[in-house]
């Protein structure tokens, strides 16, 4: 079972004045998935804010995988990739490459995405795009490489042997 955290970066779903449905959306896939929401949460683009949620929730020990949605593109306010990066060990590049590869098959502007992912001690933590279509395309294009992550974070390195033809 993947221990897993939904947080909606979003100024306006903060506020109260829009609706979070890429939150919903990708809870809803998250469960399709058979992983167990532990956490599900709303905060403002702010820098500070959004690194002490992912500080404090991987830190925790009661997290796998973080899957944060907004804040990755080129706005103004978009600052989750630099606030997660402040606090993350480790960046792995593959994941926004996959993302947005995948992307690039129904939108041109998945090519300005910075969503993807980091590690913070024994979590993984995934960015992902704010619109709940990209959210979940982007979460769907990874979904498949989540769980051996997940094994490698939490040391548990060996590979099952495989059958002589």
């Amino acid at each position: 079972m993947i221990r897993t955290s939904i947080i909606t970066i979003s100024d306006s779903v903060a506020a109260g004045t829009r609706e979070d449905k890429s939150g919903a959306m990708l809870e809803a896939r998250a469960r399709e998935l058979a992983w167990k929401i532990f956490d599900k949460r709303v905060i403002a683009d702010d820098k500070l804010t959004i690194s002490d949620a992912i500080s404090t929730l991987a830190n925790s020990g009661t997290i796998d995988v973080i899957l944060s949605t907004g804040g990755t593109g080129l706005g103004p306010r978009d600052v989750t990739p630099e606030a997660i990066g402040a606090v993350a060990d480790r960046a792995i590049p593959g994941f926004g490459e996959v993302m947005r590869a995948e992307g690039r098959k129904s939108t041109k502007f998945a090519a300005v995405s910075r969503g993807g992912a980091y590690t913070l001690g024994a979590t993984l933590i995934v960015t992902l795009p704010g619109s709940p279509k990209g959210a979940v395309e982007s979460l769907n294009a990874i979904a498949d490489l989540i769980p051996h992550v997940v094994d490698l974070l939490h040391g548990r390195t060996e590979h099952p042997e495989k059958p002589s033809p």
